[in-house]
């Protein structure tokens, strides 16, 4: 059993490395780079932008509160 155990994981390993590999050097890496730029970049400008609006929001809501005081 731990012969099969040791030889999976060397076959896995293997193949991780293959497809590391061919992301890396294969068809279409410079596409599935630039993918992953703009979802980073599309994700970081959600998260700036709803902690913008939270906290516009939250600036609106004690100014209303203080306008009715």
């Amino acid at each position: 059993m731990k012969l099969n155990t040791k030889i999976e994981e060397e076959l896995e390993g293997r193949i991780k490395g293959l497809e590391d590999f061919i992301a890396e050097k294969g068809v279409g890496s410079k596409q599935l780079r630039k993918a992953k730029k703009v979802q980073r970049d599309s994700n970081i400008a959600l998260v700036v932008g709803g902690l913008l609006t939270i906290t516009g929001l939250a600036i609106w809501a004690l100014n209303r509160n203080n306008d009715d005081s």
